[in-house]
């Protein structure tokens, strides 16, 4: 059960929470003086999300604009490209730490994504596609925590859509094909032992899971995640810069011993999440897939 908001709690605090109010209220004022007083003259710099969204360096204002995060997708998909085409060509019989390090890759994907979700038979068909769309986010996310680039190129909408409905088509492929049209729909949207009154409710929400909900959660899900992680990068780091450099000498300083850190720990797990949203993605994609085989749905 909720607690009752109370405003005079504050005042029935012990000395800690009194400590921690202050604190907190002191380091919240001085951060949105800061980004107030020093807009504009290399102060606080506040995370917002026109960070997405960079001014062109070509073609601005079409549709081929090239910006930042264009040319950070570039450059991952480059540097994917060629750890793949140099563990190719320096391919041994008995591996070395890179060439092990790459199959691991290729082996995780294939074993705990494709054979364990679609089984050994199914997942031939589908390691590839899976294999491509893990790598190709691990890729693009783990470029928000690299210096000089520091932007997720899964941070817009663009590439996970794609790749959502790179997914969506697949199954809906797979399944009349094995099902036929008519049999595809019927198994989504009218599932056996369900009163047929139900079904006036039940239908609209298979379908729009089917055809907007799945896609859409792809890629919405990986977005959200990796602008959170972007603004709380920012957020620690241009803190940290604040606190210790251009309030170098005051007070705000001993603030910095706890923004640094945080900035430190929010890089590591960083680097967690930009995995577990590639492994989500690859992960829920075979499972749609795997709903779009199996006889009974």
């Amino acid at each position: 059960m909720a607690r009752p908001f109370r405003p005079y709690a504050v005042t029935r605090a012990g000395p800690n929470d009194h400590l921690g109010v202050l604190l907190s209220t002191y380091a919240t004022s001085a951060i949105l003086a800061a980004a107030e007083g020093h807009e504009g003259e290399g102060g606080f710099h506040t995370p917002s999300i026109a960070d997405f969204f960079p001014s062109g360096i070509l073609f601005e204002g079409t549709i081929f604009q090239i910006d930042r995060i264009w040319i950070i997708r570039i450059v991952a998909t480059l540097v994917l490209l060629s750890v793949f085409v140099i563990a190719a060509r320096r391919a041994k019989v008995v591996p070395g730490r890179f060439q092990a390090g790459v199959e691991y890759l290729l082996d995780f994907v294939r074993v705990q994504i494709g054979e364990e979700i679609l089984g050994k038979e199914n997942a031939r068909r589908f390691v590839p596609m899976l294999t491509t769309i893990f790598l190709t986010i691990l890729a693009f996310n783990v470029t928000s925590v690299i210096p000089g680039l520091n932007l997720a190129g899964t941070s817009r909408i663009g590439v996970p859509l794609l790749l959502a409905l790179w997914v969506f088509v697949t199954y809906w492929a797979v399944g009349i094909r094995k099902h036929g049209l008519g049999g595809y729909l019927k198994a989504n949207l009218f599932p056996p032992g369900v009163p047929w009154p139900i079904y006036f409710i039940l239908t609209p929400i298979e379908l729009l899971q089917l055809v907007i909900i799945r896609p859409g959660s792809l890629a919405v899900r990986l977005v959200a995640n990796m602008v959170a992680g972007h603004i709380m990068l920012v957020l620690c780091f241009a803190a940290t810069q604040f606190f210790l450099i251009d309030s170098a000498g005051s007070g705000l300083m001993a603030f910095g011993v706890l923004t640094l850190p945080a900035g430190i720990f929010v890089t590591l797990f960083e680097l967690l999440v930009a995995f577990l949203q590639a492994y989500i993605f690859a992960l829920l994609a075979a499972v749609y897939i795997n709903m779009s085989l199996e006889e009974g749905h």
